[in-house]
């Protein structure tokens, strides 16, 4: 996987970076999500180096990023603090302004991005997701059932970290054995069986359910938002399609918004890979 991409470690604002760059052409960062590594991209990112710098990070805490300590206040994993890691490495790689793609967690860490540092993103793509004081604040038991590792996963340490490392494997796959690759489902394995992984995804959990959530009311609140052109993709045949208005929800945080259901469940990139390239190429390709 990967073929002809660098791999880096780059030192970034709080944590070290674990990143693949591949291609030439205007640089397009790519975020994943829980509980995946950057290597989620391995059917997209190849196809987009043919036309853009693809710039395919671990984020803090996951993959082969480091583990910065953790806080009372779980602000070292939250999304603002996330968002900061990727910008110190796009600057490190001479890129001031740059697209970004996000997946799941990797998308609550771009549309942070899109609302602290608009002067960062040229545009942004988010892939299955709603923002997160959204989720929340609209919650209610079916959203609980089905959503349930949200609660799970912010439970105070160190129940779900003790749970989790039992059978890291189990967790991993939750029934679902044929959604990733071999070589992906084996390298998110070895990541997941890190006793630091567990407790970083946890903590990034946690960050969601307090310090995120805090950050989006207040953005909310004051009417603050997304200034870059968006696209919002999801999949058609998972719980977004079925419970929410995906685009009518950000148009209440973004000002140019277009998307669309993809023929998939959540994980959109591996699942569709020939849609997720096809839409994510066309929305950083025209003006």
């Amino acid at each position: 996987m990967f073929e002809g991409f660098e791999s880096l470690d780059i030192a970034a604002a709080g944590a070290t970076i674990r990143t693949r760059v591949g291609g030439s052409g205007p640089p397009l960062l790519l975020l994943h999500g829980n509980p995946q590594t950057h290597v989620m991209w391995h059917e997209v990112a190849p196809r987009l180096a043919e036309e853009f710098t693809v710039v395919a990070t671990d984020l803090r805490g996951y993959g082969d990023s480091s583990k910065p300590p953790t806080t009372a206040d779980h602000a070292p994993y939250s999304k603002r603090e996330m968002a900061l890691d990727q910008i110190s490495v796009m600057e490190s790689l001479g890129f001031e302004r740059f697209f970004v793609a996000g997946h799941d967690r990797g998308g609550r860490c771009a549309y942070r991005m899109a609302l602290d540092h608009p002067e960062r993103v040229l545009k942004l793509a988010t892939l299955d997701i709603i923002p997160t004081f959204e989720a929340f604040r609209r919650a209610d038991m079916k959203f609980g059932m089905g959503y349930w590792h949200w609660f799970f996963l912010a439970q105070p340490f160190d129940t779900p970290e003790r749970l989790i490392s039992a059978d890291p494997d189990w967790f991993l796959l939750r029934g679902r054995p044929d959604i990733f690759a071999p070589e992906a489902s084996e390298e998110y394995k070895r990541c997941l069986r890190n006793p630091e992984t567990i407790h970083a995804i946890c903590e990034d959990y946690r960050a969601g359910a307090t310090m995120d959530f805090a950050h989006d009311e207040a953005d909310f609140r004051e009417g603050k938002k997304i200034e870059n052109p968006m696209l919002a993709l999801w999949g058609g045949r998972g719980n977004l399609e079925e419970w929410y208005d995906v685009p009518g929800i950000w148009r209440d945080w973004a000002k140019d918004v277009r998307g669309r259901p993809l023929d998939c469940g959540h994980f959109l990139a591996e699942e569709a890979p020939e849609d997720t390239f096809a839409e994510l190429r066309a929305f950083f390709t025209n003006d």
